[in-house]
């Protein structure tokens, strides 16, 4: 990554990066009946903020930024419900631990950026 990328570009590589490896968890997991849902919901809920954020990043007032972001927000704390279901039901992995302190870090910096939006 150049140093000289935008903040901008930055979020939305890593959303899109963080996407892409809870993809590839979940289509490496086992195929267990009992954890199928909570993988459906994990792949579903950890794609959609990039795809958030890029349309944030078009949006047409602050207020619509806001909402946009709020609703990666709103993503992310769901992706790491389901992440901690799955190690709750029994899915161990040794990416867990860092895709979970990935997702917190998202939702810091996303949460920081609605502050900041709202000059708060």
């Amino acid at each position: 990554m150049s140093t000289a990328q935008k903040p901008t570009a930055l979020l939305a590589d890593r959303l899109t990066h963080f996407g892409g490896r809870v993809c590839a968890l979940v289509r490496r997991a086992s195929r267990e009946p009992a954890l199928e849902n909570i993988f459906r919901q994990l792949a579903r809920s950890a794609t959609s903020p990039a795809a958030s954020y890029a349309e944030a990043r078009e949006a047409v007032s602050t207020r619509d930024y806001v909402y946009k972001l709020k609703l990666c927000v709103k993503e992310l704390r769901e992706t790491l419900a389901w992440l901690r279901m799955a190690s709750g039901a029994g899915f161990r992995s040794a990416e867990m631990d860092a895709l979970a302190r990935e997702c917190d870090e998202l939702i810091a910096i996303t949460v920081t950026c609605i502050r900041r939006a709202k000059g708060s």
